[in-house]
């Protein structure tokens, strides 16, 4: 885990689910130095805190973010940010991209994000972080610095591509996304987040009746997790720090080590 948010904080990375607690960070002081004053430039987000976000960071005098949406609300969240500017008259500079099911964006040469379809009471999308490395092919091994330029400039494809998925990011979402086959990568991310799961104190049903996502569906769908760590977020606030933690403690010995409760502000 420690090499992914090393490697993410390096290039100013990553807010997922763009809320007011986010305007309180930067408030806080929480992202205001040079070093962390990058993070959410690449921005994947519900829309509810982003003219305030976006504000914040030009009161801050940091870069205008990168905001990841579906495409069918691209236009949509433009006129929100439309309605913010008339209303206050400020700039709101950002890059709102528009991003489908299937698609790529990427963030730099090594570094790109897919979106993946996830299951919610509306249309809704999770995202996949990918590192990309291109590391030389086995039959140049031994070779001067100096041939493998030449090999290169020739137009000879000395590296093979390699694709790891590091970070997983689910949104709301029903239990539906662990068994479509096209999620095979978020399932296989260093890291999955996965948000607003129901305790076991809410039957199934009714946590799918509103689109999440059922503690118990995460016990039975425990072979299919190959993640290094779940990290489970957005808790209802009917439960306590310890009913969640006494709950998570109950899941399969598979997961025992693996699923996280992030409780701290809760």
């Amino acid at each position: 885990m420690g090499r992914v948010a090393d490697n993410l904080d390096a290039v100013g990375i990553w807010g997922f689910d763009c809320m007011e607690d986010k305007e309180k960070e930067l408030r806080k002081g929480k992202m205001g130095s040079e070093k962390r004053s990058r993070r959410g430039r690449y921005y994947l987000a519900e829309e509810g805190g982003l003219p305030m976000y976006v504000a914040t960071r030009g009161l801050y005098r940091m870069k205008p973010p990168t905001i990841i949406v579906p495409t069918s609300i691209r236009e949509t969240v433009e006129e929100l940010f439309e309605v913010h500017r008339k209303l206050d008259g400020s700039e709101l500079n950002h890059n709102l991209i528009g991003l489908d099911v299937g698609e790529e964006f990427y963030v730099r040469r090594d570094l790109k994000v897919r979106a993946f379809r996830t299951y919610h009471a509306i249309q809704s999308q999770g995202y996949v972080v990918y590192f990309i490395k291109h590391k030389l092919k086995q039959e140049y091994f031994g070779l001067s610095g100096n041939e493998i330029k030449n090999l290169k400039a020739s137009g000879v494809e000395i590296t093979n591509t390699v694709t790891s998925p590091e970070i997983a990011f689910t949104g709301d979402t029903m239990s539906d996304f662990i068994i479509d086959e096209n999620n095979s990568d978020a399932l296989k991310a260093r890291i999955l987040v996965m948000e607003h799961l129901f305790e076991d104190t809410v039957k199934v049903e009714h946590a799918r009746d509103y689109g999440h996502t059922h503690l118990s569906e995460i016990a039975n769908y425990a072979d299919k997790f190959e993640n290094k760590a779940i990290l489970l977020i957005h808790f209802s606030a009917r439960y306590t720090v310890e009913e969640i933690q006494e709950a998570v403690s109950r899941l399969p010995p598979s997961l025992v080590g693996r699923v996280f409760a992030l409780t701290e502000g809760f």
